[in-house]
């Protein structure tokens, strides 16, 4: 029987700048998630792409951002390894890897705002390019 870890956090929050200087603009994951769905979204531990952990079952924009809820399995050594440190607290950081489609600077012109995104992946990470991207519960 396969075990799993579900987890649900907030991959972006809209209107606050990277450590890139991106800005994700509210609606930016819209149409992505339209054409694709929480299914069409990998879920990945550090970005490995060669190597899913698990599932989204939920990814959707509320008024904070783009919030994610799915199952890290233990099918193989990576979801193990990355279930257990998430169960630890050793890893809360959540990631988004995504294609422009759309942006903008802004006002400022320092800062580049995705309009539209096509949404690849949401990775599970030790350091999240947005701080503020972190998983809020562990089951």
């Amino acid at each position: 029987m396969t075990s799993q870890t579900e987890i649900a956090g907030y991959a972006s929050l809209f209107w606050t700048r990277d450590l890139n200087d991106d800005v994700a603009a509210a609606g930016a994951f819209a149409a992505s998630l339209a054409r694709s769905g929480a299914g069409g979204v990998r879920m990945l531990c550090q970005h490995e792409t060669a190597r899913p952990i698990g599932v989204w079952d939920e990814a959707v924009e509320d008024g904070r951002g783009l919030w994610v809820r799915g199952r890290i399995l233990d099918v193989t050594p990576e979801g193990r390894m990355c279930a257990a440190l998430v169960r630890a607290g050793a890893m809360d950081g959540l990631s988004i890897g995504f294609r422009t489609l759309k942006a903008r600077p802004d006002e400022t012109g320092r800062l580049r705002v995705l309009t539209e995104v096509e949404l690849w992946e949401v990775s599970v990470v030790t350091f999240p390019m947005l701080p503020g991207a972190r998983i809020g519960r562990v089951g």
